[in-house]
């Protein structure tokens, strides 16, 4: 028991910590920290100004009275006359030029000054042993001038009603403020929830969906916010994964059954040498192993050389090429293996920068599928202008159907299903070609010929300044 105890706890703290790192969590931390900080501020901005607004207010009586007793004494009359509200938070005391006291209130009658007071003057006070009182008090002095003399009135107001009403004030604010916390990290919490609900669906729908099952699609949640945003993004993704695991499978299937063939040519040759000995000779054998080996060959590396590109990994090596270079090349190559005639009138200076391995194997692929379709001739051509290089293959064979146009450069796509490897290729020549000229900035599109054929124009964008 203690130790699954103890495996448990680990599990605990560590969901914790997972809870902890929400949106959720942290969102509503957010919101209480903000809003408490703001309300705090705010209380002790508003205790303060309330505690200034009610001592303005008590200094505004202390100089009202201190005006009435200054006028009393100008008229000769006594200052202990002057009514006073509260004796505990108010008193007057008239001094003389010496500072001694001549008039006070009934309170204060007989004790010394409060304090030494010029007119004009303000004073906060506590503990003034001559009231015998703790409170705070403000205190203000005003002249008053008379035939006897010129005398000055100190007037002090206790200042603890202000204080009252502070720590009043200071008190609902202890008690509201960590209510008014809760409240809010509580709506917070509950409209935070409310708003990553679709979020937790479209996480739970896609947990759900295996490899087996990208045709499934989540909901669309209605409106047009981020959420609606993120499950179309979400679905958009989920078809394109669909798409390349269906090209992928695909692309794995077209590539066993062509690997398959020339190992199939093989093996028949093979079993036939063994079985009847005396039907063929070694070197017939050999030819056949020979020559679908190099059939092999080539299409492995075709299938390399498209997993590259794929993966990025291709060579990303940018040079100065000169096309025409590489034309000329391919047609004295198509010379000396075949009778067709290779119309090289066309080809002016051209010169893109790239990878002068790939741009030879475009111009190879293009050249071979041109020869393997023609009837007696192929032509070449090139041309640079303001809108960049245009490089065109040309044959007088049947051509291509317009809407199949597109689908050609498609990986182990074969118009004529009945042809064999032999003639028709293994189909990933164009899509090489494609694959090269996109890597390139190009396009590659296919119509027709004024040979009568197919005409194939890659067009490289113009240098960049």
């Amino acid at each position: 028991m203690p130790t699954a105890v103890a495996e448990a706890r680990p599990s605990v703290a560590r969901r914790l910590q997972q809870a902890a790192g929400s949106v959720r969590v942290r969102t509503t931390a957010a919101a209480v920290v903000v809003v408490g900080a703001a309300v705090v501020v705010a209380g002790l901005i508003m205790v303060a100004l309330l505690q200034r607004s009610l001592a303005s207010d008590v200094k505004a009586s202390a100089l009202a009275r201190a005006g009435a007793a200054a006028v009393a004494l100008v008229s000769g009359q006594d200052v202990a006359g002057i009514p006073v509200g509260n004796e505990d938070e108010e008193f007057v005391q008239v001094l003389d030029s010496r500072g001694a006291v001549v008039q006070a209130s009934p309170r204060l009658a007989g004790k010394p000054a409060v304090l030494a007071l010029s007119p004009g003057d303000v004073r906060r006070l506590k503990n003034l042993p001559q009231l015998s009182n703790d409170d705070p008090f403000l205190v203000v002095a005003r002249a008053a001038g008379t035939p006897t003399g010129t005398f000055t009135v100190l007037v002090g107001r206790s200042l603890q009603s202000v204080n009252d009403a502070s720590q009043a004030v200071t008190r609902f604010l202890v008690v509201g403020v960590p209510l008014m916390v809760v409240i809010v990290g509580l709506v917070a919490w509950r409209l935070v929830g409310r708003a990553l609900s679709p979020v937790e669906r479209m996480r739970a729908d896609v947990e759900a969906i295996s490899s087996r099952e990208l045709h499934r699609r989540l909901p669309d949640p209605l409106g047009h916010d981020e959420i609606a945003g993120l499950a179309k993004t979400l679905n958009l993704m989920l078809a394109r994964l669909e798409e390349g695991q269906l090209r992928q499978r695909r692309f794995v299937s077209d590539a066993s059954h062509e690997l398959r063939s020339p190992l199939a040519a093989i093996r028949q040759h093979a079993e036939v040498a063994l079985g009847h000995p005396d039907g063929t000779t070694a070197a017939e054998v050999a030819g056949v192993v020979i020559e679908e080996e190099a059939r092999l060959e080539r299409l492995v590396e075709d299938l390399l050389l498209l997993a590259k590109i794929d993966e990025g990994s291709a060579s990303r090596h940018r040079e100065p090429v000169d096309l025409d270079d590489i034309l000329f090349d391919q047609a004295r190559r198509l010379r000396a293996m075949s009778p067709l005639v290779i119309d090289v009138s066309g080809v002016a200076a051209g010169q893109v920068s790239g990878d002068r391995g790939q741009l030879d194997k475009l111009v190879r692929n293009l050249a071979d599928n041109a020869a393997r379709h023609s009837r007696g001739k192929v032509a070449l051509a090139l041309d640079e202008g303001p809108g960049g290089v245009v490089l065109a293959v040309d044959d007088d064979g049947d051509g291509i159907p317009p809407a199949d146009r597109e689908r050609i450069f498609e990986r182990f796509v074969r118009l004529d299903s009945a042809r064999s490897s032999d003639a028709g290729g293994s189909g990933l020549g164009l899509a090489i070609v494609a694959e090269i000229a996109a890597a390139h900035g190009a396009t590659v599109t296919a119509g027709d010929s004024a040979l009568g054929g197919t005409r194939f124009m890659v067009r490289f964008p113009p240098p960049q300044a």
